[in-house]
């Protein structure tokens, strides 16, 4: 059965794919706990500042000391903005791979009723397992163990992926049985 290796190949990138989820997560989570924890002083320092007409303290501010205390303000935003978007990254990668990997499976599992040549069926195959490793791996690869030359192989990827899906729906046009089929 063709489809088998992208059944087993799916649920063990699965497994992988949401072992590194909470691994991925769990060291930048309590960083961007603590710049919301950080951000609530500076921001909350402009918003009286606003409510009582720029006085602190009942003394009226400067130009020079509010320009300060925004720039505090904006500063400590900053800071969640920048610990968010490689966040982002991490959740968008751990997303691609338990796609792929679910993907994979459905695949193998529709490959078990197309009977089309087995070289058609193969190359359909593998191009799914191909596409997962070239784009989620690589993805894995390069965002969560920092290497940088994945990023080069990123882009294969998604196309691999495609062809295989535009193959699968010509294979399953031209060969889909609706019951199991035996390989020759």
């Amino acid at each position: 059965m063709i489809g088998k290796k992208n059944i087993v190949f799916g649920f063990l990138y699965l497994v992988l794919t949401a072992t590194l989820g909470p691994y991925m997560v769990s060291g930048t989570l309590s960083d961007i706990d603590a710049a919301y924890l950080a951000k609530q002083t500076p921001v909350g320092r402009v918003q009286d500042l606003k409510t009582n007409d720029f006085e602190e303290d009942l003394e009226p501010l400067n130009a020079d000391q509010i320009a300060k205390a925004n720039t505090d303000a904006i500063l400590a935003m900053n800071n969640i903005v920048n610990l968010q978007g490689p966040h982002g990254n991490l959740r968008s990668t751990h997303a691609h791979g338990n796609l792929e990997a679910v993907l994979n499976i459905l695949a193998g599992l529709a490959l078990c009723f197309i009977a089309v040549a087995k070289i058609f069926k193969q190359i359909i195959s593998w191009c799914f397992i191909a596409g997962a490793v070239l784009h989620s791996g690589m993805l894995y690869i390069g965002i969560v163990f920092g290497q940088g030359w994945a990023f080069t192989l990123l882009q294969v990827g998604p196309w691999v992926v495609l062809t295989g899906l535009l193959l699968a729906g010509i294979a399953a046009l031209i060969g889909f049985k609706g019951e199991l089929v035996q390989d020759s």
